[in-house]
């Protein structure tokens, strides 16, 4: 896995109300709770970001990650914004943002703090680079938890699969996922992040590529 090979999922191609389909995501707080990623973005933010920051979560989802940022203090509702394709979930709070569309053909809100879980990896290098160009020049710390493209990760990942039963939708879009994923500084090349960037990248044994990126301020 030499490249990154960025090919369609499952779950981008099945109707949101498709039984498989919602069984997939529920079973998207196993391999995040294996991952660790939410609970260590939090630890991320908690660490680098500053009170009163505004922050906006790229493809949120349900809003998991953004609602336990919101529930542990270290944002308030007004200063939350988040851009999925799917529609305002019932129960994201009334104060917070959320901009339903393309993240490729939307303006990104104006914020400090840019989190990502699991997403970037969907995009190809250009499109990341077009997404890296619409980040505010108000942003000072991007946070992202990916897959990493290792080899030992495809072998954890259909083990974790096998244990856990999850479905066939999952089975198939985890392999995908690592083959679309990132190694050493990928992902601040593809979205262009220029010199006045530092970043710093970490490979979880559990299968995570955990990338910081801080602007002006050591990380």
């Amino acid at each position: 896995m030499i490249r990154r090979d960025i090919q369609p999922e499952l779950l981008d191609l099945l109707p949101q109300n498709d039984p498989r389909a919602v069984r997939a995501r529920e079973e998207m707080c196993i391999v995040n709770g294996v991952m660790r990623n939410h609970r260590w973005i939090e630890r991320m933010v908690r660490r680098h970001g500053q009170q009163g920051w505004k922050m906006t979560e790229l493809g949120a989802g349900d809003g998991a990650l953004s609602l336990r940022l919101l529930n542990s203090g270290l944002c308030r509702e007004e200063d939350v914004q988040a851009v999925d394709l799917i529609a305002r979930p019932s129960h994201w709070p009334t104060a917070a943002g959320w901009h339903a569309g393309d993240v490729i053909a939307a303006s990104l809100p104006h914020s400090e703090i840019v989190i990502a879980n699991l997403f970037l990896h969907h995009f190809t290098n250009q499109e990341l680079h077009s997404i890296g160009s619409k980040i505010s020049s108000t942003t000072r710390l991007i946070i992202a938890a990916e897959p990493a493209r290792l080899w030992i990760h495809r072998l954890l990942g259909r083990l974790l699969c096998e244990v856990a039963e999850l479905n066939d939708v999952q089975t198939h879009d985890m392999q995908l996922s690592i083959r679309a994923g990132f190694r050493g500084k990928e992902l601040g090349l593809a979205l262009g992040l220029g010199d006045e960037w530092l970043m710093h990248v970490q490979m979880h044994p559990l299968g995570a590529y955990r990338f910081i990126a801080e602007r002006g301020n050591q990380v």
